[in-house]
This record gives C-alpha cells, structure tokens and sequence, in this order.
C-alpha cells in the first residue's frame, strides 16, 4: 500500500501524463499479479497443515516446488503484461497515455519473476507462522522505492528522465531486493535447516504442483474478481462525473487502509486453523477460526464507529474540495456499513484457505459480486440514477453476501 502510495505522489509531481499513466498501467497490472498471488496463497495451508503434522520432509519439499510454480506463473503473467496495450484500446484509454503506460508495464514487467518468488518464499514462512521477515523486508522496499524512483523517474545522477516508465523499472528493483532479502533469511533461519529446502535441487513434481494449483488456482480467482468488482465500480463512477470519482476515491482508500488489518489476521487464521488440521484436532480448528473472525470483525467494529463519527476529519485529509467531501462522506457512511461484511468475509474466507476449502468459496464469490453486487449496483446507481450511493450498495450487497455464506461454511465443515 505505501509503494503504490508513494509510486502515484512522485508521478503525480513530475507530470499529469506520468500519473495517468501509473494509474492505468497499474490498474490492468494488479489482476494478473492478484491471480498469481492467489494462487501461489495456496503454500501457507499446505506449509501449516504439515507443520501441524510434524511431517518435516514434506515441507522442504513444497517450498522447492513452490518457487518452481512461482516461476512457471511468471512466464505468462511477463507476456502478458508486455502485451496489454489492445486492453487499454478497449477501454478507450486517451491516446497520448496509452504508449506511456505500456512503457511502464514493460519496465515493470522485468520484476515479476523475482516478485511471485518473492510471494512463494513469503507464504512458506507464513505458513510457519513466520510474518515479521514480510514486514521489515516490506519496509526496506519502502525504502528502496523512495530513491529508486527519484533517480530514474527524475534523471538524477546520470540517469535518463525515464518519467513513469523509471516507476516501473524502480519496482522491478524493489521486487528483486525484496526476494533477495526473504531468500537470504530463508536459507540462513536455522529452525528451517531440517527442512532441507536448499540442499537438493530437483525438478518440478506435478503432484506437488497440482495440489498447490489446486487449492491455489480457486484462490487467486476469488481474489481477481473481488479486485475486478472494486475496479468495475471505479470505471461506473467514471461514468458519473469527475466529482463522484474523487468522492469514491477518498472513501474507498481510506476503507482499503483499514481493510489491511482484517486481511493481515486472515493469513494468521489460515495458519492457526490450518496447524490444528495438521494435528487432526477439529474442534481446536473451529475454535481458532471463529477467535480470528471475531478479532477481525471487533477491528471492523471500531473502524465502522470512527467512520461514522468523524467522517468530515477523514475527509478532510484527503481534499479540500467542498463537492468531494460531500460525495465522499456519504459513502463513508456506507463505507461504515459495510466494515462488519468486510472483516467478516475476509476473515471467514481465511479460516476455510486453513481447511484448503477454496472450491466452494470460489462459486459463493462469484455468485456474491458478479451476480449480486455488480449487477445491483449498476441497476441502482445507473439504471435508477442513484448515483455513487447505489452502486455502493451493490458493494455492501455483495461483501455481506459473501460473508454469511462462508462464515455457515466455516461452521458446518468444522460441525
């Protein structure tokens, strides 16, 4: 979240045209990257599962065949990434953006094989319950981004002014510091020594490959639609005037900031729920399940007041504009509702990844967003001219949705 936020400040500074093309380069990039992300979650059940079962080998042997998945995904996310210039034609981007983006996702298409390696080794440790390398390497590509970016988007010590094509380039420096760094910590943190992650090289085994795939592939589609949903909405507020986007915008960052921390606990969830699995202890699981959603949607709870209470204060640190904050404090309003369903889904969602139920779920998001939120949401704020307030309650519809049937999920699988 603070790269993207520190990637759109400097474009933003440099030159409209830069921030344009950021903005619409990343917006086709971040489905792909969800997709292979998704996928690649599948490791931190199956890693827990088997920590859980004290079945040792097994895990080093996962961790070897995830970082051959993660390469195997990289082929085609690289291609395709190059090749999203006919998208942009498709969604009548302006002209004089479209070669500028393209050359930002070219140069940011060099990280994604070190990023999804990156990604493997991260869901390993997670599934170790391992999290604080993610964070402290996250903040180093924090701190790598910052003058990355400076030198090569500006021109600064020899350097070409590359503009937003130097942005993709920086993050493709980032992506690599950032594997390098997990890399180092994973063959050097000696608890994993007895995994023997590194000591053999072997090639890819499709029935590690396929079991990933299969509890991941479910995952990574859930979390492109969700992602795809948000964007669509985005696009219909287009539609509207520029006053409701920047309204839409405010309210919507401010509910992804918060959104971080349910989703963070999720990965914990999967974790717990899925080391009680390991030790076939299925109460055990559905104990540590529903204390994680109810953490996530205590969190929820409290964002939901603050959003409530001071939503003119939120507002304000957004823009000054009296149009924007009007548009964006009613869907703060909304925004609140919609906290509890957020945190729920995420949560509930986390704990079944745990019992690598990710099949069903999958159908249940689909249904949720594609035949509930969107469909409502463009029916309300466009077809009955409700506005940003009717396409958000298709939102609200379909993460409350989403939330009731995978928590009744949760329940009867762990019943």
């Amino acid at each position: 979240m603070s790269m993207n936020f520190v990637d759109t400040v400097m474009a933003g500074n440099l030159s409209a045209e830069a921030l344009a093309a950021v903005a619409v380069g990343g917006a086709v990039f971040i489905p792909f990257i969800m997709l292979a992300a998704g996928i690649m979650m599948a490791i931190t059940p199956i890693v827990a599962q088997l920590y859980g079962g004290r079945n040792f080998p097994e895990i080093g042997i996962n961790a070897r065949q995830g970082l051959w998945l993660s390469q195997l995904l990289a082929i085609p996310v690289f291609f395709a990434i190059r090749n999203l210039g006919i998208v942009m034609e498709l969604l009548e981007v302006t002209q004089e953006i479209i070669p500028v983006a393209i050359g930002y996702l070219q140069a940011i298409s060099w990280g994604i094989f070190p990023l999804c390696a990156y990604m493997a080794l991260r869901f390993f440790n997670e599934g170790m319950s391992v999290t604080r390398p993610s964070m402290y390497i996250a903040l180093i590509g924090v701190l790598v981004n910052i003058p990355a970016n400076y030198v090569l988007m500006y021109g600064k010590l020899g350097f070409p002014q590359l503009g937003a094509v130097g942005c993709g380039y920086a993050s493709s420096l980032v992506a690599l510091v950032m594997f390098l760094c997990m890399l180092i910590f994973t063959m050097q943190h000696k608890p994993y020594r007895r995994f023997e992650i590194f000591s053999s090289f072997k090639m890819p085994e499709w029935s590690y490959l396929k079991e990933i795939l299969r509890i991941g592939v479910p995952i990574g589609l859930s979390s492109t639609m969700e992602v795809t949903m948000f964007a669509l909405v985005s696009l219909l507020m287009g539609s509207l005037s520029a006053v409701a986007v920047a309204g839409h915008q405010v309210a919507i960052n401010f509910s992804a900031m918060t959104f971080m921390v349910p989703f963070g606990l999720s990965t914990a969830i999967t974790t717990r729920v899925g080391n009680a699995i390991g030790k076939k202890s299925i109460t055990e699981a559905r104990r540590r399940g529903f204390v994680g959603i109810s953490l996530a949607t205590f969190f929820m709870s409290i964002t939901a007041v603050i959003m409530f209470t001071i939503p003119d204060l939120i507002t304000s640190i957004y823009t000054q504009n009296k149009a924007v904050q009007q548009v964006a404090i009613s869907l703060l309003y909304m925004a609140a509702i919609f906290q509890i369903s957020d945190g729920l889904q995420v949560s509930s969602y986390g704990a079944l990844r745990g019992l690598k139920d990710t099949t069903v779920p999958m159908y249940v998001n689909l249904f949720a967003y594609w035949v509930v939120g969107l469909p409502l949401g463009y029916y309300l704020g466009i077809t009955l001219n409700y506005g940003p307030q009717g396409l958000w309650i298709g939102l609200i519809a379909g993460l409350t949705v989403a939330a009731i049937f995978h928590n009744l999920r949760f329940f009867r699988m762990t019943g």
